[in-house]
């Protein structure tokens, strides 16, 4: 049975793909330091005898016991909520953690697979963006933080793959939704979505007119297996290149919920990425992967899990109190 560790594994992505390994016949080590994660997500996989779990944070050293076939590094903050109150976690995660697990990936013989972000790509001139593109990012703005750390992670994961001849994989993962996603995290789906359970206005930062492309989960996951298993080792985009205003997205959310909500405009924060969509040609050439969940089909199933919440989990204004980590 081959041995996988999934770091950030009771994060939204991270859960979901300790379900897709499982599901393959692998042995599911489990970690995170549950800092955005929650043990709910993942408590239907204790009772399996394939799966353990270790919380633990990975910017202090990384012990996992026995062989280890695969590494898949999700642990990361991924929302602006949370960056921009752990600023400094976000950080270490992306430098410390990451080089702690490609020490265990060499030690282990293990092959990689870090998560990147299409926010490397900062605040874009080139659209569609391509893997080619260096990106536009303000390394000091409040942004930042997330941003340079990812960028920093995928140098540092290509300096071991070059130098010490590490087996490394690096995703570049464009905006993902489904089922398990925190509301309140600042992402749009679960904002909009909670909004408009709680009766709330619908809340737009800037215009209306910047641009996201929205990928289900399921794809997602689909694209980081066959990566992960493929022989290539620079980025590759995952993402749905169905791109859509943010206005016209949230005219979906108010059509899709039923509700009556006017939409309500705020400045835009400081560099938030005004287009975001992803040019998907390598992800279909290299590994034959393209996103096959509409958004139609895919929101459909996220607003029922959403509507699944309890009133309590709907009326939480702060979904995640930070004050333990912050020294």
């Amino acid at each position: 049975m081959k041995r996988i560790l999934i770091t950030g594994a009771a994060g939204f992505l991270g859960s979901h793909l300790c379900d897709r390994f499982i599901k393959e016949g692998y042995f599911v080590i489990g970690m995170d330091n549950l800092i955005t994660g929650d043990l709910k997500n993942i408590e239907h996989l204790f009772k399996l005898e394939n799966f353990e779990f270790y919380h633990h944070d990975i910017t202090k050293f990384v012990h996992v016991p026995g062989d280890l076939d695969y590494i898949l590094h999700f642990a990361s903050p991924a929302s602006p909520i949370d960056y921009l109150k752990i600023p400094i976690q976000t950080l270490k995660v992306g430098s410390l953690g990451t080089h702690n697990l490609l020490g265990l990936a060499r030690v282990k013989k293990a092959r990689i697979l870090i998560a990147s972000t299409s926010e490397v790509y900062g605040d874009p001139l080139v659209h569609p963006q391509t893997e080619e593109y260096y990106g536009n990012v303000n390394t000091i703005g409040p942004r930042g933080v997330y941003d340079e750390a990812k960028r920093f992670q995928e140098s540092i994961t290509m300096a071991y793959h070059t130098f010490h001849g590490v087996e490394t994989r690096i995703v570049r993962i464009f905006n993902t939704y489904g089922p398990r996603m925190r509301l309140n995290d600042g992402r749009v789906i679960p904002a909009f979505i909670g909004q408009a359970l709680r009766g709330e206005d619908l809340t737009i930062f800037g215009d209306g007119m910047q641009t996201r492309s929205f990928c289900y989960v399921d794809d997602q996951v689909e694209g980081i297996y066959r990566l992960l298993h493929s022989d290539y080792v620079y980025p590759v985009n995952i993402g749905n290149p169905d791109e859509i205003t943010i206005k016209d997205f949230a005219e979906e959310i108010i059509k899709l919920t039923g509700t009556n909500q006017k939409v309500v405009y705020h400045p835009l924060p400081i560099n938030d990425p005004l287009q975001r969509q992803p040019d998907t040609t390598k992800a279909k050439e290299l590994l034959g992967w393209e996103a096959k969940v509409s958004r139609a089909e895919g929101m459909k199933i996220t607003y029922e899990y959403f509507k699944s919440l309890s009133p309590e989990e709907l009326a939480k204004e702060e979904h995640k109190d930070f004050s333990s980590y912050i020294k």
